[in-house]
Formats: C-alpha cells, structure tokens, sequence
C-alpha cells in the first residue's frame, strides 16, 4: 500500500502554514541545542500562550478546573504540560510523549590538558554515535557550570558569527594507510574525541608552569569572561554539539538539515498541537523529557517517577486524589510515543524493507512496533488502538504511513513507549521520518514535520 505525498495536496495557504512552522522549529532547533536550553524556551513559548506553572496557579488559592493551562517542569530538563479537559480525569488524558535529548559529547569532569603545545578538552560521548562523524567540524560548547556557593554559569561558545569554535582533529589522509583499514567501530577511539580550545601560551608565567603555559591562557579566559575555576568543571554539565544554525535543505527548500531532530523535530510539533488546542473533551498532557538516548534512565528519564510524581500532583490540585485515581486516570490514557523513524535511503536501500519502510514527505509515520530482532524491547500497540489513530487521522486528512526501523535483522532501536506502557495505557509510536538519523546534521521533509503537527493536534482533540 502506498501512502501519497503530502506536497502533491496543499493548498497555497496550507504551503504558508507549513513554512511557518518550519521557519518556527528551525529557531527552535537554533536556541535548543541541550535539554536545560529546551525546557527553556518551551517554558516561554507556552507562557505566551496561557500556561502557568502549577505552583503558580495554586497560590491563587482555588482547585484546578476546566480549561485551566499548567506544567510541571523537573530538574530543569524534562516538562509535563497539562490543559485540563471537560471529562473526568480519571477516564484518562491524551498524552503526547516525546524526548528533548540527543546523541552529542560531553565534557569529563576533570578534562581540562596541555599536550604539545596544544590545550584541549576531554570528552564521553552520550548516545548511539558513529564516533568518525564527530572529527573535522566546527563545534560550539553549551551548557553550564555550577560554583560551589551555587551560583550557575551559563556557557554559550562557538554559535555566534564572532564566537570562536571548537574541534576535533582527524589523522591527515596521507599517513592514514592503516587507520583506513580498521572498522568503521574503531576509526575513531572514544578517547581520542578530545577537544582542542587552545595553542596560545600565557606570558609571564612562573616556572613551574612554563610546561602548561596554554592550558594556563584557557584558564585565565574562562576566569575572565565567565568568573570560572578549573575546578567548577566538576560541577558542569558542558555539551559539545555542532556549531552553526538549523537550515533549509534542497535547491526547493523542501527540508531542514539540522542538529538534533532526533527527536527535537517530534517534541516541537507536540508542543505546537498542545499550544493551539481549544479546551479539550478529554485532559490533553505534552510529556517531553530527557535520557531516552541512554535508556531513559536516571531522574529526569522516562523510567523514574517524575511523570507519575506530576499525574499525582495534577490530581492533587483539582481535588480528586487518590491511589486509586491516578491509577484509573494512567490506564485508561491515550498516548501517542513521539518518537523519529528512519527515512528510507535509496543510497542504502539494501538495508530497508520497502513495502515496510518510511519515506520523506508522506506524512508523519506510525510504528507499531520497534525493538531490534524479535521486537525486542517493544511495545507493539494493539491493533484496535492503531485503528482509532488512523480513523482519527484520516477524519483530519492528516498524511500518514507504517513502517518499520529497518529490514528485521538489521538493527533496530527503542523509544519511551513500553514506559509508558506499563500503566496500561493504550500507546504507539508516531513520529517524523530522518535521514542520517544520530549524526550531527540530520534531514526532515518540511512536509512532514507540518502533517505531524496537524496529526499530534488531531490526537489531543479526538482521541
């Protein structure tokens, strides 16, 4: 069955919208590059539209009722926004799950080293990387440091035109005969991806530091500008990402090539349906939180109790809590688990089962499962739940496809959906299709990211 492309049916004001939204989620993408800026600009986008903070909302001193617009934010890197609906909340919410994390690098605790005249910065990486993308591109540095008396800084290197940017050496192709015979695994060490920030000595040093005097000229930048000690990196959370703003793609300017849209281009476009929704018949809930790329693990990932914590607390402040209700309101929920699926790639067709496979400009895609081998790992919806996702979406001529992560022994990958489905919920993937998915610029259809905003929105009213 093949699935039309959406270009092929819009509108000349329907085009307008999509450019928008895009022209929107690519400023998104440009401000977002970690979760804590994320959460950042989530938190003023959805001020803007209504929404309050919970504990905002209950200091003026009444329940939570109909219509009434709050989010809970956690650690300053994972959200739950509510906009409480007309039926009792204990027949459910329609929930939209996505994750605001991605595969990047981030700095060592102790990192900082002079080697030969040249300073650099230590790294792990965080995620599913091919280790050979990150070597030979102009880098930025975000994040934040935090002093003992508890004092933040903010770090913002390399994303300005007069910033400096950071970088990764690659071993010269001249001398690279034996490196080009390794594995694609082992071109590139973990170890080796260490940052080079410096090769500029300090004068005037003392003796004893004549043999660190560029790693002394680094630290005596980052105490001027940003009043910081080489020991606050033990405190830091430092991303190293790719340099440089979100783009069109394509001579027709039909794409966006950016960092991050696994899975920033699914939790925007669920953000932008949970903005734009009238008060709804059922409690609609936009879940966007941190980890996934490491097994949603940790405070502020699927698996802890932040999203159960905030359910509780919701219940909580319309007057309604009970174990009893926070179970019923969990179980009988909808959620779409908005997570990114590849885009077939006719370069490297061989790896994709076509009939099965996802393809740019058709629409957001529906998963049924994921998991690698034998759905390992998987939620795998039921199929009378994928029926009412598609009777909603085709009641909102919303462009969509199926399909799976690859051919069944090639790979595969998992999302927070079976999380969340250990409440009972009824749950399925539904995302936007990537190319070069987990590397530093990956590519969506403008088309796309415009049909799963129309379907995210769709889900919320009628689900």
């Amino acid at each position: 069955m093949e699935r039309r492309n959406a270009w092929n049916s819009y509108t000349d004001m329907e085009e307008e919208e999509l450019e928008q939204v895009a022209k929107s989620y690519r400023h998104f993408l440009n401000v977002g590059k970690t979760e804590r800026e994320c959460i950042t600009q989530i938190v003023k986008e959805a001020r803007e539209a209504g929404y309050q903070a919970l504990d905002e909302k209950l200091a003026e001193g009444r329940k939570l009722q109909t219509g009434d617009k709050v989010y809970i934010v956690g650690m300053k890197k994972v959200i739950a926004l509510f906009h409480i609906g007309q039926d009792d909340i204990t027949q459910g919410m329609n929930i939209l799950g996505a994750h605001i994390d991605s595969p990047r690098l981030d700095i060592k605790q102790n990192p900082l080293y002079e080697d030969t005249d040249l300073a650099y910065l230590d790294t792990h990486y965080y995620g599913g990387v091919k280790k050979y993308h990150w070597v030979a591109l102009p880098l930025a540095i975000h994040g934040v440091a935090v002093r003992k008396d508890g004092s933040v800084i903010q770090v913002n290197i390399g994303e300005n035109e007069e910033d400096p940017v950071v970088y990764i050496t690659d071993l010269l192709i001249h001398l690279s005969g034996k490196q080009m015979e390794k594995k694609a695994t082992e071109v590139v060490e973990g170890e080796n991806l260490d940052i080079l920030i410096g090769s500029r000595p300090l004068k005037d040093v003392k003796d004893e530091e004549k043999k660190e005097a560029v790693k002394q000229n680094i630290l005596r930048i980052l105490k001027e500008k940003y009043n910081m000690e080489e020991e606050d990196f033990l405190s830091a959370e430092l991303e190293i990402v790719p340099a440089g703003k979100a783009r069109d793609c394509g001579l027709d300017r039909s794409m966006v090539a950016a960092y991050g849209q696994d899975d920033r281009v699914c939790a925007y476009t669920s953000l932008l349906a949970m903005l734009e929704i009238e008060t709804p018949r059922k409690t609609a809930c936009c879940l966007l939180v941190d980890k996934e790329e490491i097994g949603s693990v940790g405070a502020t990932g699927m698996q802890s109790r932040f999203f159960e914590n905030a359910v509780a607390e919701l219940l909580d402040s319309m007057g309604c809590y009970s174990d009893l209700a926070l179970r019923r309101t969990l179980k009988n929920s909808s959620m779409l688990s908005s997570d990114v699926s590849a885009a077939f790639d006719p370069v490297y067709g061989e790896y994709y089962d076509k009939k099965n496979a996802a393809y740019m400009g058709r629409g957001i895609v529906l998963n049924k499962y994921t998991g690698s081998r034998g759905k390992s790992g998987s939620n795998d919806a039921n199929a009378e739940y994928v029926a009412k996702v598609r009777r909603i979406f085709d009641s909102h001529n919303v462009a969509f496809q199926t399909a799976e992560l690859g051919k069944v022994d090639a790979g595969g990958g998992g999302t927070i959906a079976y999380i969340a489905a250990l409440y009972g919920m009824e749950v399925i993937d539904s995302g936007v299709a990537v190319l070069s998915m987990h590397a530093p610029w990956e590519v969506t259809s403008k088309a796309d990211i415009y049909e799963a905003k129309k379907a995210y929105k769709a889900f919320l009213i009628e689900a």
